[in-house]
């Protein structure tokens, strides 16, 4: 990287006012001390335009700013001129530092020395030393002495204008000189040096000094290099440094600048345009770039060079056509499909870059297409829209200055979130002329993709204001329940947090091709031997016998010792060499087809056919929002039934983000269960209709308990007052259309509890900063709030202090170890009654909250008013007070109950996950979510169980407890799974019954880690990132919670570098993007989420639950289907490539095929190709229904025992085996065999004919019996294959066409040896597979082997009942009791309510979640 090096020096002394005159009766003023402020900078190629900021301090501290900018070197000029009157000196070093963030800034403060006394005091300590009496002193020698002080005064008073003269020239001459290099650094050649606006650096404005710079270019290429610092100071200055605390912003490579209005200046940073694209490829690079990385595969470079080696005719025994054909069609079928995914990506992004937007040109509003969005334009948006950019919020509709946004292509969650603009700023509302005279300039940091933190600020009339998130709407946010609102371009295009998270996709290869780049290594080098082999071999056959038989076999005349030169020079050992190297090159030809190119194509025929049945899979299909399961990729299908480790974000997930009212308990008893209204247990459960005698009642909430609205409705007290906190402690804001409440909740939580208060006739109707209105039985109540003491993590609770009617009355909720702390003690057997209920709802997975109250008289509030008053103004340990105070009042309340609401979970993820946890997969959830939350899915989806043994929580923020945690969790399980002689994998390798492993498999119930994203910190530095992994897999579930999309992608990388094991993440956010590509497979969930998850998958799934079948039917039928390809092709061609080898024995090396070479072309082509073809694509062993059934099936693909190092070395003996029976007996059979006619039948020809004859049928067989899946589609190709065989060579043979091996297949298909051979071979290589296989069923079966068994004795007493679900999922047994709260409000909405902000100020501001999201629908579509 080069740099550049800027440094400047300012001299300066500084006088206050100083009188030029040379009146000896003044006084000269001292001079005052002076300080300008230094600090540094680095500045790289890279660098934009430095920007200075050094305040100059005088003696009565008046602040004189040095940083204005002036755009001409007149105007600094003109402040040389106006600094001619002064003696201004000043020095500092200002070196551009990028790398710096604290800098260090300092003082230089100067004097000027003391001169001797003045003329006048002078005169006057004379004229005191003048005795009385005239005849002492000469009056004359005194005016002498007086006129030589004067001469002297005015000699150094010439001296010094002189010195002042000749300091400006050398001053002009410097800043001329200055003028010059910058310019000729600045027109630089373009990429070197980009340094091209370091020319404004010459509106530097200074007052009152000097200005020197020094600039040093350290590019290979530059030498420019000037140094103007200035000589050494003159001993009569003194200089001292003393540090400040003043902090100055100084561009840096961490800040952008980013001004309103001003494209031009905007411009000159090369900021990102809005542009975006997500495309590999295009006109021009798409047959360069495609055929490098196909090249880029090994074999495509084997099989480029093996062509080119086939085009010499001096070593090539096969024609080209061989290699050419199938080269071309491998690269072309490859390069169409990366054409239509580059199509495909193109649409997309065309689309996106053509969505239009208002943005402000020329002072009007005009449409504008997205990609033509630059940074600093102003952007108007309405309501639904999507937002174009990163946008900082400048002016919303509302007159609460707030907006409400739905960020589900960001995070996947649908509930509303809240952004705010600056008020100082937002007045000019959508005065399109203030707007297009707008200047503010933001600074703030590069692009990141941190979602969640923006830090930045905003200058605009001399004034500076801070930004942060809460002012941001980040590009593929939508705008909801908002009018309009306005934003200034901040981030754009490929600068957006949204596509930051996205990123550059990563090239994603299977565990198998990764093996197979190993073994083709291998198979090289056996080729490269069985080649040196024969190199050997016929170097010394040609030199004992070659030589001497050139009568016969004459040696070609380039070859040294051929008699077919004139002068036969070179010798015999010498022409033998050259032949054998030759023959190297030949069978490297010959022998190739060890790895044939057919192989990569029947490998992406056979992955593209299995992302079809994903495709078409009906059962993946989900109808509710029409969106089927979708292949995005070709390549990752095996890897599917290999997956180890699931990592899966929780909202939008496996929750549907949508709460539910539930359960409760009141006064203790508990309601929920479906009861009639005199309490009798309903056989048939019936809903509550709440739409009886209440307008405002909905048929959304599912209610059985008729119980409770029966006694709401006799007037019982304390249900009346259970509905009346929910209806009044809270922070929703209503909004009434049409005559139907609408509720904006900041959590899901609280909107699910203020509906369903609204269900029980207890609505809440609006509020204001300082009351709150309900209607209670058609009645209207207002309450007055006297104050909210707001929610945070800690206190875990919220309470209102209402007042109605003079009573004073405290309303709090929150979790139940909080409330059951503050309540009187005549509360302590409601207390163990609700404990139970509490213990019920938790293990249903239900999030709980406990609800009491308090009355408060009038002194009492009054006293504690004042220290909240106290508490709230104090400018110190502000939180800490009033938590004090809070403290105080939330005391000796009385209990009501708890409510029980679900979060609720998408369809069949609790039966997924225990199936898949069957299965021996881990899943981890990953979560941005408060740990309570993430604890209680945890339980509601089954991951975490009551029968677990033990569940680490580890939730702090130092180095040294969590690694204390950490030791403690290890040795725990340690010693708990020796103490139980615990081995992995020991259980299910027995098949006992249809039931096998399900629900027994749980009995000792394992271990769970819950951790925190703080916590998670320190355990992913590389001194501890170890003890977490060994800690963490040896758990049976982990939860992460409140991490970051940058930790999610961190934990992932770190079980695959330790774990080496397949892993698989899936999301349905752009938090999840980062994890979802560091995973070998990547899932992203679709339907009415965001797609930013979708669009960075491998796979796209509607549901969670589709995740089962995806992984224990479709990837585990791939992986087996592909195993089994793999074994039997290497099997068959290694067979068919060794009988040249053997020939090689019987032709003298001389590199003669033993086959016809269109059979060596079509053998992997036509004859052998379609049976394994279907092998691949179809091939089940046992069906869906077991394969769902028994999950045990999936862990031969985590053990990697279908196709491994082993598997291969297997397969390759065996067709070593296999070749040697099928060259030799038929070379035996037909050694010196002769026709029925007495004619000879042992020609090359027909040894070639017999052998492949016997291969086609050999394979073809075997073929079969690896086939566990019939078809006809399977009958059709491997019967139809051998037919095809015979018939194709006994046509091409015929006279017709009068090829060299005329009539060979009549005349040998014609003879009884040439059968019974063929009979004999094949039981010889078939029948030993046989005995093996019926051997192992029958003495060790595996688990595979008996389920399909199982399946057969199904299939003949026809189809057995199906499993259901509840048969294997178990209920919680344990008594120990665990706290249900969760609660996902955040802290500071309390504030927000009493101050006024989030009064919403026109109706019909304020829309539907449910009708938001149907926009959302229909704007996507």
């Amino acid at each position: 990287m080069n740099y550049l090096t800027i440094q400047f020096d300012f001299h300066l002394i500084c006088l206050n006012k100083v009188e030029r005159t040379m009146t000896k009766q003044k006084e000269d003023r001292s001079p005052s001390l002076s300080s300008v402020t230094s600090s540094s900078v680095l500045l790289n190629n890279d660098q934009l335009t430095p920007r200075i900021d050094v305040g100059l301090v005088t003696s009565d501290q008046n602040d004189i700013p040095l940083n204005q900018l002036v755009r001409s070197k007149a105007s600094l000029d003109k402040n040389h001129s106006r600094r001619r009157s002064k003696k201004l000196r000043k020095k500092a070093s200002v070196k551009l530092d990028s790398y710096i963030d604290d800098l260090n800034y300092s003082k230089v403060v100067k004097t000027l020395p003391k001169t001797n006394n003045t003329v006048k005091e002078r005169g006057t300590q004379t004229l005191n030393n003048t005795p009385s009496e005239r005849n002492i002193l000469d009056i004359r020698d005194y005016y002498k002495q007086l006129d030589e002080e004067k001469r002297i005064k005015e000699e150094e008073e010439a001296k010094l204008a002189k010195e002042e003269e000749q300091e400006q020239t050398e001053k002009n001459e410097k800043d001329s000189q200055l003028k010059e290099i910058i310019e000729s650094i600045a027109n630089h050649e373009k990429g070197v040096c980009k340094i091209e606006l370091v020319h404004q650096l010459l509106g530097l404005k200074y007052d009152d000094g000097c200005l020197n710079i020094k600039v040093e270019c350290a590019c290979e290429t530059c030498t420019y290099k000037i140094d103007e610092m200035p000589s050494k100071m003159d001993n009569k200055w003194t200089q001292t440094r003393i540090k400040t605390n003043k902090i100055i912003p100084i561009l840096t490579k961490q800040q952008r600048h980013i001004r309103a209005n001003d494209p031009v200046y905007n411009a000159s940073f090369r900021y990102a345009n809005n542009h975006i694209s997500t495309s590999k490829y295009n006109f021009l690079t798409f047959i360069p770039k495609n055929l490098f990385e196909q090249f880029q595969r090994l074999a495509n470079a084997y099989f480029l060079a093996l062509l080119i080696l086939q085009l010499i005719p001096q070593i090539s025994s096969l024609t080209p056509l061989t290699t050419i054909v199938p080269l071309v069609a491998v690269l072309t079928a490859t390069a169409i499909k990366d054409l239509l995914d580059d199509i495909r990506r193109h649409r997309s992004d065309s689309q996106v870059n053509n969505r239009e937007s208002y943005v402000l040109r020329n002072g009007e509003f005009v449409e504008e297409r997205w990609h033509k969005v630059v940074v600093g334009d102003i952007i108007k948006m309405e309501n639904n829209q999507f937002v174009a950019a990163d946008l900082f919020l400048l002016s919303s509709s509302e007159e609460s200055e707030l907006i409400y946004i739905e960020t589900a292509e960001l995070d996947g969650e649908t509930n509303l979130k809240v952004r705010q603009c600056i008020p100082d700023i937002s007045c000019y509302k959508d005065d399109q002329t203030k707007w297009g005279n707008f200047n503010g300039e933001i600074t703030c940091e590069p692009p990141n993709n941190n979602l969640n933190k923006f830090n930045g600020y905003l200058s605009y009339n001399n004034r500076k204001f801070p930004v942060s998130n809460d002012h941001m709407l980040l590009r593929g946010c939508v705008l909801r329940n908002t009018s309009w609102c306005y934003g200034m371009v901040v981030y754009a295009g490929k600068d957006s947090k949204l596509m930051m998270n996205s990123g550059p996709s990563k090239f994603k290869r299977t565990h198998i091709d990764r093996l197979m780049n190993i073994l083709i290594v291998g198979i090289f080098c056996f080729l490269a031997l069985m080649c040196l082999i024969c190199t050997v071999a016929c170097g010394v056959w040609e030199t004992i016998i070659g030589y001497d038989f050139q009568k016969y076999l004459p040696w070609d005349s380039y070859v040294p010792g051929s008699i077919a030169k004139s002068d036969k020079s070179g010798s015999k050992n010498a022409g033998a060499a050259v032949i054998a190297l030759l023959v190297f090159l030949s069978y490297v030809i010959i022998l190739n087809t060890v790895v044939p190119i057919s192989l990569y194509v029947s490998v992406e025929i056979i992955r593209f056919v299995h992302s079809q049945w994903i495709n078409w899979d009906i059962k993946l299909y989900h109808e509710k929002t029409n969106t089927p399961a979708l292949a995005r990729t070709t390549t990752l299908n095996e890897e599917l039934g290999q997956i180890e480790y699931i990592f899966s974000d929780k909202t939008g997930t496996l929750t549907q983000n949508i709460m539910t009212f539930n359960k409760c308990t009141i006064n203790g008893v508990s309601y929920g269960l479906p009861y009639d209204d005199d309490g009798r247990p309903m056989e048939k459960p019936k809903l509550v209709d709440f739409k009886i005698n209440n307008k405002y009642g909905d048929t959304n909430l599912e209610f059985y308990d008729h119980r409770l609205l029966y006694k709401i409705k006799r007037g019982d007290e304390s249900c009346q007052l259970f509905f009346k906190l929910l209806s009044l402690c809270h922070t929703v804001m209503a909004e009434e259309e049409d005559g139907e409440i609408d509720y904006q909740a900041q959590s899901p939580d609280e909107e699910a509890l203020v509906s369903a208060a609204k269900n029980f006739g207890f609505v809440f109707k609006s509020r204001e900063p300082r009351q709150i209105e309900i209607e209670v039985g058609g009645e209207i109540e207002v309450h007055k709030i006297l104050a909210i003491l707001d929610f945070n993590n800690v206190r875990k609770r919220m309470s209102v202090i209402t007042e109605k009617d003079g009573q004073i009355r405290l309303y709090c909720k929150g979790a139940d170890t909080m409330i059951f702390q503050r309540l009187s003690p005549e509360c302590e057997e409601l207390k163990t009654i609700t404990i139970e209920h509490l213990d019920e709802f938790a293990g249903e997975g239900l999030r709980t909250l406990c609800l009491a109250y308090k009355d408060i008289d009038k002194p009492t509030f009054d006293e504690w008013m004042e220290k909240f008053d106290e508490a709230a103004s104090a400018l110190e340990n502000r939180e800490e007070l009033l938590d004090e105070v809070y403290e105080e009042i939330e005391q000796n309340m009385t209990l009501i109950g708890a409510s029980a609401i679900e979060d609720k979970l998408q369809d069949g993820v609790p039966e997924t996950i225990a199936n898949l946890a069957l299965a021996d997969i881990k899943i981890w959830v990953l979560t941005g979510d408060k740990r309570e939350t993430a604890i209680n899915i945890g339980y509601s989806c089954k991951l975490l169980t009551d029968e677990m043994a033990d569940i680490f929580v580890i939730e702090e923020d130092d180095e040294n407890l969590v690694r204390e945690g950490l030791k403690s969790a290890y040795n725990k399980i340690k010693n708990f799974n020796s103490k139980t002689n615990q081995k992995p994998g020991q259980e299910g390798n027995h098949f006992t019954n249809p039931q096998m492993n399900i629900g027994d498999s749980q009995a000792h119930g394992g271990f769970a880690l819950v951790i925190t994203g703080t916590s998670l910190y320190y355990a992913l530095q590389k001194n501890m990132e170890k003890l977490f992994y060994e800690t963490a897999s040896s758990c049976k579930a982990v939860v992460c919670c409140r991490v970051t999309p940058g930790q999610k992608a961190l934990v992932v990388s770190l079980v695959k570098n330790y774990k080496k094991t397949i892993t698989l993440a899936i999301g349905d956010g752009a938090n999840d993007v980062s994890m979802i590509r560091e995973a070998h497979i990547g899932v992203g969930i679709s339907g009415q989420e965001g797609m930013q998850a979708v669009l960075a998958s491998d796979f796209s799934l509607a549901q969670f639950r589709f995740l089962e079948r995806l992984l224990l039917v479709h990837g585990r039928w791939s992986y087996l289907r592909m195993c089994k390809f793999m074994k039997y092709f290497f099997y068959k061609n290694f067979a068919f490539t060794l009988c040249h080898f053997w020939f090689a024995f019987f032709c003298g090396f001389s590199a003669q095929t033993l086959f016809d070479p269109f059979f060596i072309s079509f053998y992997n082509v036509l004859y052998t190709s379609f049976p394994v073809l279907a092998l691949g694509i179809f091939d089940q062993d046992v069906n869906e229904r077991y394969s769902l059934q028994y999950p045990k099936l999936y862990k031969p693909g985590h053990l990697d025992l279908l196709f491994n190092k082993k598997v291969f070395a297997q397969s390759v003996g065996e067709g070593v085996l296999s070749s040697l029976v099928l060259f030799f007996i038929p070379y035996g059979a037909f050694h010196d065999a002769i026709r029925p006619n007495g004619h000879d039948l042992d020609s090359h020809n027909v040894l070639g004919v017999v052998v492949g004859s016997i291969l086609i049928v050999a394979m073809t067989i075997r073929c079969a019996l690896d086939t566990a899946y019939w078809t006809g589609l399977n009958h059709f190709v491997i019967w139809g294959s051998i037919l095809f065989y015979f018939g194709f060579t006994f046509l091409f043979y015929i006279d017709t066409w009068g090829y060299s091996y005329l009539g060979t297949a009549r005349q040998l298909m014609s003879t009884g040896l040439f059968w019974l051979t063929l009979l004999l071979t094949v039981v010889i290589i078939i029948l030993p597979v046989i005995a093996e296989r019926f051997y192992y069923i029958d003495t060790r079966p595996t688990l595979t082997d008996k389920i399909r068994l199982k399946q057969k004795i199904s299939k003949s007493k026809s189809a057995s009942k199906e499993l259901t679900r509840s048969q294997f999922l178990r209920r919680s047994n344990k008594t120990l009791r665990r706290s249900g709260y969760a609660f996902a409000h955040e802290e500071g909405f309390g504030k927000l309510i009493t101050s006024g902000v989030m009064r919403p100020s026109t109706a019909g501001s304020f829309r539907s979640r449910k009708s938001a999201r149907r926009r959302t629908s229909v704007a996507v579509n």
